[in-house]
């Protein structure tokens, strides 16, 4: 009986350290979006 609570509890475990990992991860590439569209806006301006 204990066995499964320790095994469920190691996946749940996993489970949420994956959704960290990519909200991070797409926290990271909006944040490059950003950066190349301000980078696009800037150069359209100076055109």
């Amino acid at each position: 009986m204990r066995i499964p609570f320790i095994i469920a509890m190691i996946v749940s475990s996993f489970a949420l350290a994956a959704c960290e990992t990519v909200q991070g991860a797409g926290q990271d590439i909006s944040n490059a979006g950003d950066a190349l569209s301000a980078e696009s806006q800037d150069v359209q301006s100076d055109l």
